[in-house]
């Protein structure tokens, strides 16, 4: 699991940063791409990376700002010249639909793919399937926005084998069957529970990913425990009045979300053009004075997110 970052600018693209994109790669677990919002250019940013667009099978999207949807009709019509053929769900605010079905049937776009649309209206469960679940909540910025929490569902143990041979049970298909925690009979007669030879499960990875937003305790919900957060830091330390009149957040407001919600990771983006350079660096360093584990990113930032390490019961 990684998140690639295509865009990390606020409003209008910059020389340095693109507008809001975010992608999370989930090539290994389930073999395709989700993205969280697609600003203007984001199949120019895709170019620049080894992602493929046909991957794409779902794109959470925040609010309907244009800095968060201006480059979905040419990246759905991009997918579609090159191999996509799978169906694409997007989810969002109501109108989102709207959006995307005037702007290609205006320009005459014809997809090779169909699209199917999930436009929001409360909180709670979005999507899951045997390996994730998203959730959804509402934020408070100057129209209708969301924040995802991605939740991976929890890993089996390991198959522990030297317990296996130890107990003089024969290798083959009955290791299957005690891997997926069954009991099985033996041919000598025993009777053996698969839950005896599992180590711990692995306990599956958070990432919370906010859109534009005031402080709200929503946030506070999709944060808890998360392995990852990623939170707009628009405005810098000293500008909590003037964030919050353009419903917006600090870089300091999110380091505190962070701190108090027991993230392990933030990561700070949808930055604005007054803050490039030295500027950049030093709205990292703020945030680090409260929540140390901050990072300020920067388009094609690559950030894997690792399993937590398992403490083993008699280590405790």
């Amino acid at each position: 699991m990684e998140i690639e970052f295509l865009g990390t600018g606020a409003g209008s693209p910059g020389k340095f940063r693109n507008v809001t994109s975010t992608a999370l790669r989930l090539l290994d677990e389930r073999n395709s791409v989700w993205l969280f919002d697609v600003g203007e250019a984001t199949q120019h940013q895709i170019l620049r990376t080894t992602l493929k667009p046909r991957k794409i099978d779902k794109i959470f999207i925040t609010h309907l700002h244009g800095d968060h949807i201006f480059g979905l009709p040419g990246l759905l019509s991009s997918r579609s010249f090159q191999g996509g053929n799978t169906p694409l769900t997007i989810y969002g605010p109501k109108g989102i639909r709207d959006f995307v079905e005037v702007s290609l049937r205006v320009s005459e776009t014809k997809l090779s793919y169909k699209i199917h649309y999930q436009e929001l209206t409360n909180d709670g469960l979005v999507f899951e399937d045997p390996k994730f679940r998203v959730y959804a909540q509402h934020l408070d910025h100057r129209i209708e926005c969301f924040g995802y929490r991605i939740v991976e569902k929890d890993h089996p143990g390991e198959l522990q084998v030297d317990k296996l041979q130890a107990a003089q049970i024969p290798s083959g298909p009955v290791y299957g069957q005690l891997k997926a925690g069954q009991t099985v009979t033996l041919p000598d007669g025993r009777v053996v529970n698969g839950q005896d030879f599992l180590g711990p499960a692995q306990k599956g990875r958070v990432v919370a990913i906010l859109g534009d937003t005031r402080q709200t305790q929503n946030a506070s919900r999709l944060t808890q425990n998360a392995d990852v957060l990623v939170h707009e830091s628009t405005f810098a330390k000293g500008e909590s009045k003037l964030a919050r009149s353009y419903y917006h957040s600090t870089n300091i407001q999110a380091a505190e979300l962070a701190k108090r919600t027991h993230v392990k990771m933030l990561l700070l983006n949808h930055i604005s053009a007054r803050y490039t350079g030295k500027m950049a660096v030093e709205l990292q360093q703020q945030a680090r004075e409260v929540f140390k584990n901050t990072r300020v990113v920067k388009d094609f930032d690559l950030v894997t997110i690792p399993f937590q390490k398992m403490i083993p019961e008699d280590a405790k």
